[in-house]
């Protein structure tokens, strides 16, 4: 097979594994070519590989987990909450639908409390179904320790993992009902749409405004989206849907159509349970022209001005 067949096929899983593993569009994507490097180096070596897919897997894994050791230093001391680089993603088919929730911010974000082996143990496990022994011989450890790493990793995580059980349908009418709310201003329709523990997230990097920590609770996070709706209104900002890593969401464009963030929505019981709204423009370089609105605005509060 011709090293462009070779890529178009296994590239697909080596960045699914480096972005579930990272949470960054640029790192996965630095693993994925580092590894059809390595990967490229050795056939020309003419170093036999029994299995392209197995080797790209191991490879893609492992560089990972360097990556992410060294990621993790560095997001000691981001300024405010740090999320991951969202991906705009199409239409999930319904075989898709579990991969897809190991897809979503929220579980990201979720998989980030994990040590760098024991995600990548788990993500093998129960997201791509990888078997034991593959997983203890990629992770470089016995089965018994990679059985041990899947089960506290399973453990942590708990309950907390989400899973979205509803149709697409539903997610996309609850999501246009939720931004149209948004949009128009209306609180007590903003509230019906959230759950009572709903949490808001922001991701500003210190770059752009947004919000320092977590925000919980129906009533405070509705006023607080409504809050950023109306700065939205004031700059001519436009809300566009997508799909936001597999679940329902929205893409915000300036007057100049240059992207100023994304939100992103997790869904439970028919209701929103989690908004993840990512402004740091160095994560969204990758989707499209980024606007300066953020830089602009926030300038004008470091400047006690009006931008």
């Amino acid at each position: 097979m011709p090293d462009s067949d070779l890529y178009s096929e296994l590239r697909p899983r080596a960045f699914a594994i480096a972005y579930r593993m990272l949470g960054s569009v640029s790192e996965a994507e630095d693993v994925v070519q580092e590894a059809f490097l390595r990967m490229h180096q050795t056939l020309q070596r003419d170093e036999p590989i029994a299995s392209p897919r197995a080797y790209i897997a191991t490879l893609a894994t492992r560089l990972a987990i360097d990556q992410l050791r060294s990621a993790r230093v560095r997001r000691e001391s981001y300024v405010g909450e740090w999320l991951p680089e969202p991906l705009v993603t199409g239409p999930t088919p319904a075989d898709l639908a579990e991969m897809a929730d190991s897809l979503s911010l929220a579980f990201l974000v979720l998989l980030e409390s994990l040590s760098p082996r024991q995600r990548a143990a788990f993500l093998l496990r129960e997201v791509f179904d990888y078997p034991y022994v593959e997983i203890a011989e990629i992770v470089g450890t016995d089965v018994d320790s990679t059985r041990h790493l899947v089960a506290r990793a399973r453990s942590h995580l708990g309950k907390r993992r989400p899973r979205y059980h509803a149709s697409r349908r539903q997610r996309e009418e609850l999501a246009q009902s939720f931004f149209a709310a948004a949009q128009k201003g209306d609180l007590r329709a903003l509230e019906a749409l959230l759950t009572q523990d709903v949490a808001l997230h922001g991701d500003g990097g210190g770059k752009v405004p947004a919000l320092g920590r977590p925000v919980g609770g129906r009533q405070r996070v509705a006023q607080t989206v409504l809050r950023g709706f109306s700065v939205y209104a004031y700059h001519g900002v436009r809300v566009r849907l997508a799909d936001v890593n597999g679940q329902p969401g929205a893409l915000a464009y300036d007057a100049q159509d240059r992207l100023v963030g994304v939100m992103g929505l997790g869904i439970a019981d028919g209701r929103i349970q989690t908004i993840h709204s990512i402004n740091n423009p160095d994560k969204l370089h990758h989707l499209d022209q980024v606007s300066d609105l953020g830089i602009r605005v926030q300038a004008g509060h470091r400047s006690g001005g009006n931008s």
